[in-house]
């Protein structure tokens, strides 16, 4: 019987790699891949359900699953997480020093349902007591005016959002019009060295990581969604795929520790990534559910608490049932 040939639109990444190129297969899968910018995977995923396998935006996926959109199921495959105190982003000369100073202040942000900015809210909320009411919110393009939602949102009563469309978050920043920027992707300023903003958190690795000790949060941004049409045709496929995307990763970690040729272009890459472990855990990018539960149980409560998500999301509500469990010999 020939392989079953689907579509799968992904980064990529270095921990898919082998996946892309064939060194890796899915049992009974031919794979054509495509490459795409983030962005507009997730745009052309959302709203036309383009092929077959997906990465796609956390924040979407629930938002979507909780107004019971059936067009799509996904797998516990994490192909990007970060930590975000990292992406909030104020003026140089702001007096604004700690996240707590953000209470009352203007805030804008590219999309509210954006999975980066549901994790900074969350922080905010839960580790600075920051009420998300206090806020005004503004969402519009970071660096291109006209960015719109591309899901439906529930907002709290009392949280007050406005949309921008004819400017950027960027210059309104800059003109004193916002006091912060919560964005995954850097103001143009900051990336083409403007001095006139920063980041809140300028030495971010320094509270990232008691964040981490601390909750055990290590932000999930992406997941990987299949067509809804074609898992229900093969539901074969999701354990297939979880298998092979975790096969690949564990071939990219490999690489990381291999000190006999310099696979990534960055001195002592064996020796992060050893410290990476010894602060992280052994297996400090791990797929599944259970080992990353308290990460996903967080973004679940985030997402219903700020009207991303419009109803209280279980875990496994997310998740195929057929990668719900593994087998044991």
């Amino acid at each position: 019987m020939p392989n079953l040939a689907l579509t799968m639109a992904i980064g990529p990444y270095d921990h898919v790699r082998d996946l892309l190129d064939g060194s890796v297969r899915a049992e009974g899968i031919d794979l054509t891949v495509l490459p795409l910018p983030i962005e507009e995977i997730f745009y052309r995923f959302t709203k036309y359900r383009e092929w077959d396998v997906s990465e796609m935006s956390f924040g979407k996926v629930i938002s979507l699953a909780s107004q019971d959109d059936r067009g799509f199921v996904a797998i516990p495959v994490f192909p990007s997480r970060v930590f975000r105190h990292s992406s909030i982003y104020v003026r140089a000369d702001s007096k604004i020093s700690a996240p707590e100073q953000l209470a009352g202040k203007r805030i804008g942000l590219p999309e509210w349902a954006q999975t980066a900015s549901v994790y900074s809210r969350g922080m905010l909320a839960h580790e600075h007591g920051v009420d998300l009411r206090s806020v005004h919110w503004h969402q519009g393009g970071v660096n291109e005016p006209g960015r719109a939602e591309k899901v439906a949102l529930k907002l709290p009563e009392g949280l007050r959002l406005t949309v921008v469309r004819d400017k950027t978050l960027s210059d309104m920043l800059l003109q004193g019009e916002l006091d912060a920027i919560l964005s995954a992707r850097p103001p143009s300023p900051i990336a083409a060295g403007d001095k006139r903003l920063r980041r809140l958190f300028e030495d971010y690795r320094a509270v990232e990581l008691p964040y981490w000790k601390k909750t055990g949060i290590y932000p999930i941004m992406h997941v990987v969604a299949l067509r809804r049409e074609t898992y229900e045709r093969h539901r074969w496929i999701a354990m297939n795929l979880f298998k092979a995307f975790e096969a690949a990763k564990n071939r990219s970690l490999a690489r990381l520790t291999d000190i006999t040729a310099s696979y990534y272009p960055i001195p002592w890459m064996a020796e992060h990534t050893q410290l990476s472990r010894e602060q992280l855990g052994s297996d400090f990018w791990p797929y599944g559910i259970e080992a990353n539960r308290t990460t996903l149980e967080a973004f679940a409560q985030y997402a219903y608490e700020q009207g991303v998500s419009h109803r209280k999301m279980a875990v496994e509500e997310l998740f195929a049932p057929e990668v719900q469990t593994r087998f044991k010999v």
